[in-house]
């Protein structure tokens, strides 16, 4: 008698968790199905786009050139109708590269979390950890309000503070927006100088603030706080990178545009209505002074690299000097005075002064370096 309830309880407790196996199967087989189908949703839809993308790209200049001598009327020479031609041409321009981009940017982003990020780090020795912290401030969030969480979490995961100061650099300053806005208005050499020349200032500075030991200029709060285990990551499907893709379009070009429109639009102004030249006599490279007198005039000024870059192109196009106006830009991007309000909540005043002045001055020697090498 014992035996065979032993056997109808087996039964009745095997039954329910075999049926509930069998649902999670079910699940799990629904669940790959409807990525599947996602996943061919986004190539239908991303197909075209690229190729209307591609199409859009190539007829910007005969448009602009066509709205704003053709449809609005305007004399060519003319000083407004310059400025015109260049907002109409360089506006989408710049949006469509920066949307195709981002785009990219996201689904690689999605390989990298900041748990990741964070163990990547962990551990390294200054100089190798100086280098990959560097590198990994490309394709992570480009401004210092997203930096500084990071940098407060690789702090309290062990990373060490050089390590962390590379990546707090290189975050804000040689980001894809940066990148992306040089390379379209001002193309790939001057992209991949400031890339180049961004990653050595994040790096050098990094190992100069490790070297002087400074770890007890964190503020108490950060000091205290103790890295908790990092939750169990969810591995993403390609539908699942494609859409972290266009989620950073969403999030990024939504954000940024005005800031892209307005920084063009200043260019347009400059680009119409300053005369050939006129930019040299005030940050050309024979004025000694033009570079500290550029990156003292950007630490105050409140912009990105979407509002700051277009009007760097057109300073150059009047005659402005290339290292000038990058020591400029990187001063507006890395030292600007919002970032420095928002790191004093993390950074003491001596560790704060410490970082301004040793990025400053990696700053000031790149900004003389190519005015007196171009």
């Amino acid at each position: 008698m014992n035996g065979l309830q032993d056997l109808r309880i087996g039964a009745t407790e095997g039954g329910p968790r075999r049926d509930g196996d069998g649902l999670a199967a079910a699940a799990t087989r629904d669940a790959k199905l409807d990525e599947r189908v996602a996943l061919r949703r986004y190539l239908a839809l991303g197909v075209p786009a690229l190729a209307l993308w591609v199409a859009l790209y190539g007829q910007l200049e005969p448009w602009a050139n066509g709205l704003t001598y053709g449809l609005l009327g305007m004399a060519k020479g003319d000083s407004l109708a310059r400025a015109v031609a260049f907002f109409l041409y360089d506006g989408p321009k710049v949006l469509l590269l920066l949307t195709l981009v981002v785009f990219g940017v996201g689904v690689l982003r999605s390989f990298f979390t900041a748990a990741r990020a964070r163990r990547l780090l962990a551990g390294r020795r200054e100089a190798f950890g100086n280098v990959l912290a560097a590198l990994l401030g490309i394709v992570t969030p480009f401004c210092s309000c997203s930096a500084v969480p990071l940098f407060v979490g690789f702090v309290t995961a062990g990373v060490p503070l050089g390590v962390t100061f590379s990546f707090l650099v290189s975050a804000p300053m040689v980001n894809e927006v940066a990148l992306v806005l040089l390379y379209g208005l001002m193309g790939w050499k001057v992209a991949g100088l400031y890339l180049v020349t961004g990653l050595v200032v994040a790096m050098v500075s990094g190992w100069v603030i490790g070297r002087l030991k400074m770890e007890g200029h964190l503020e108490e709060w950060v000091r205290l706080i103790h890295a908790g285990q990092d939750l169990p990551e969810e591995e993403l499907t390609w539908a699942g990178r494609l859409r972290a893709g266009w989620t950073a379009v969403r999030e990024i070009v939504g954000r940024t545009w005005p800031w892209v429109l307005a920084g063009i639009a200043v260019g347009a102004g400059i680009h119409g209505y300053v005369p050939e030249g006129f930019m040299a006599s005030i940050m050309g490279r024979d004025a000694w002074w033009s570079v500290p007198a550029a990156v003292a005039l950007g630490i105050p000024m409140y912009s990105n690299a979407a509002g700051i870059i277009p009007v760097v192109h057109a300073l150059l196009e009047k005659g402005a000097a290339l290292g000038t106006v990058l020591a400029f830009m990187m001063a507006v991007i890395a030292l600007s005075l919002p970032e420095m309000i928002i790191l004093r909540k993390v950074l003491k005043p001596r560790l704060l002064a410490t970082f301004a002045g040793v990025v400053g001055l990696g700053i000031l020697l790149v900004g003389y370096l190519f005015n007196f090498i171009l």
